[in-house]
């Protein structure tokens, strides 16, 4: 049995959320249970809150450095230890390829807090498009999708289909060749290929999106 370990990110304002998420992780875990593929997902709230010779949050970053999957949820803010733990796992991701990260955002029907601004604009300097979500199941149907496709690549390399405006995810490049890694995150419109363009000979169109 391959187990897959989520960090699940977010404030307490997004509970509902986390909860619905884990409890659609649980129904994926039982259809993917012939794959021998199983979920787990760590959230603040699982984790211990035992005395260390460290603060509770050190704790925390520790399995996060150690999971295959980071999840940020976020709505109206992004809490200080939400964006420390966002930073971690980029510092891990940036060395050793995992964990692959997403980012979803719930549609705001009230106002913001500056901290959700400052942590948009960090992520434009980073060149990752966050994804949006209007409710637990617009999220689980966009995390589903994810999951699909990382488990067709057996959660080793994470190859993203055609995008649209948002991409949600930092993606491990040039994994296979051997050429060094490095981070990208892909936000392309159409992208034309002319392959055999010769003069008055046969021009083969390979339109991609990523």
């Amino acid at each position: 049995m391959k187990k897959i370990k989520i960090f699940l990110a977010s404030s307490n304002e997004l509970k509902a959320e986390r909860d619905q998420f884990e409890l659609q992780i649980y129904h994926k875990c039982k259809a993917w249970f012939d794959k021998e593929i199983f979920l787990h997902v760590d959230t603040w709230e699982d984790l211990s809150a035992k005395m260390s010779t460290t603060r509770s949050q050190d704790e925390y970053n520790k399995v996060l450095k150690d999971s295959d999957l980071f999840v940020l949820l976020a709505y109206t803010k992004v809490g200080m230890y939400t964006a420390e733990e966002f930073d971690q796992a980029f510092g891990v991701f940036d060395a050793v390829q995992k964990p692959f990260i997403f980012t979803y955002f719930k549609d705001a029907d009230s106002s913001t807090e500056e901290s959700l601004d400052s942590f948009k604009q960090k992520l434009s300097k980073l060149g990752h498009f966050y994804s949006s979500f209007q409710d637990s199941n617009d999220l689980w149907n966009q995390f589903n999708k994810e999951l699909d496709r990382l488990g067709e690549n057996e959660f080793v390399e994470f190859k993203p289909q055609s995008k649209t405006k948002s991409s949600s995810t930092f993606e491990a490049t040039n994994f296979e060749a051997g050429e060094g890694v490095g981070i990208k995150a892909k936000q392309k419109s159409s992208d034309a290929k002319f392959d055999n363009l010769k003069a008055g000979g046969k021009i083969d169109i390979d339109i991609q999106q990523e």
